[in-house]
């Protein structure tokens, strides 16, 4: 017999539901199983064998995010089959800069009334996310939190664990002078600055201009700003595979003044002109919509760079070689110089 609680869903928990939900999400989690993949749903833990046959000294490297204020859009327009692919992203992505091979995700989502059917659309989209970034989903939570959260609304987050040799782990220190920086294009807004952006638009319950058509987007408001944030992982494996690279950046929250001197040591600066790079025309949108300075909009936004990739310049152009191959328009952005670490925009 299954558990079941009138009096716990007189309070507004339906464990029945949940049962439901983990039935409908049974088939996405199991296109996401990679080889060491152990057991299915239903555990009090996911688990995975590690083949480190090949690594002197691996080193596990971990990564935590979440999908913040973008939710609101999507509980705006009712799709909720792509917010998952944000969230896997924001945490794939940054453990690649280390050099790191994501190997599983967990997702956390916590909901006002469980809704099986949407609860299955958001776990489909982080399925769709793992198996861009060649990660297995091997666990995850639902919680249903009545009171806490509103009922057709709710919070998504989780965490990535890959790993690394710790030989191979990238290190800032060998980034130099004249060394070349490469940028990979991002899918659109990502995951980040959703809270301007929705001030920017007016957009809230009481006003959503979404569905509206936007001639410079060819496409609805809504449609543009709701663009899975871009995984990286695949093209940047490869590259590593090949080049020697220095050191990685995710454009995240903070944009290009925040995130890129992560990947720079003492003494080095990053030089990057603005007409070298290739911004999406959302973000002139944004911009000239808001009357938002251009500074602002480089400390926010990734201005269309998801990622920059450092590496030597005599490298430049095999590296650019490698990343088309596997289907990235990269470009030289900027390149290294001498002076105190940070960012020049010129």
């Amino acid at each position: 017999m299954k558990n079941f609680s009138d009096s716990y869903k007189s309070a507004g928990v339906d464990v029945t539901a949940g049962y439901e939900a983990v039935r409908l999400m049974k088939d996405s989690v199991a296109r996401t199983t990679t080889a060491g993949v152990i057991g299915g749903l239903g555990g009090f833990g996911g688990m995975m064998r590690l083949d480190v046959k090949d690594m002197k000294q691996p080193v596990m490297v971990s990564g935590t995010d979440g999908v913040g204020t973008k939710l609101k859009l999507a509980f705006l327009l009712d799709k909720h089959d792509s917010v998952g692919i944000d969230c896997v992203a924001m945490c794939v992505n940054d453990i690649i800069c280390c050099g790191a091979k994501p190997l599983f995700f967990l997702d956390y989502v916590a909901v006002g009334k469980n809704y099986p059917e949407k609860v299955a659309a958001i776990v489909k989209g982080v399925a769709d996310g793992c198996v861009q970034a060649g990660c297995a989903l091997i666990g995850g939570e639902t919680a249903e939190m009545p009171g806490f959260y509103p009922v057709d609304e709710y919070d998504l987050a989780g965490f990535a664990v890959g790993v690394v040799d710790k030989e191979k782990i990238l290190d800032s220190s060998n980034v130099n002078r004249g060394d070349v920086i490469i940028a990979l294009p991002s899918s659109g807004v990502h995951s980040n600055g959703f809270s301007l952006v929705r001030k920017i638009f007016g957009i809230s319950e009481q006003n959503s201009n979404l569905s509206e058509y936007v001639e410079s987007l060819g496409s609805g408001l809504g449609e543009s700003l709701l663009t899975p944030t871009k995984i990286y992982v695949k093209p940047v494996l490869a590259l590593l595979e090949k080049v020697n690279v220095k050191s990685i950046a995710h454009i995240t929250g903070g944009g290009f003044y925040e995130n890129l001197p992560r990947a720079l040591p003492e003494g080095k600066k990053a030089v990057i002109k603005y007409s070298d790079v290739r911004v999406l025309p959302i973000f002139d949108l944004i911009r000239q919509t808001g009357n938002i300075p251009v500074q602002d909009m480089y400390s926010t936004f990734n201005m269309g760079v998801g990622m920059m990739i450092i590496v030597s310049a005599d490298e430049a152009d095999k590296s650019l070689e490698i990343l088309k191959e596997a289907g990235e328009d990269a470009y030289v952005i900027g390149k290294i110089e001498d002076g105190e670490k940070g960012v020049e925009l010129c």
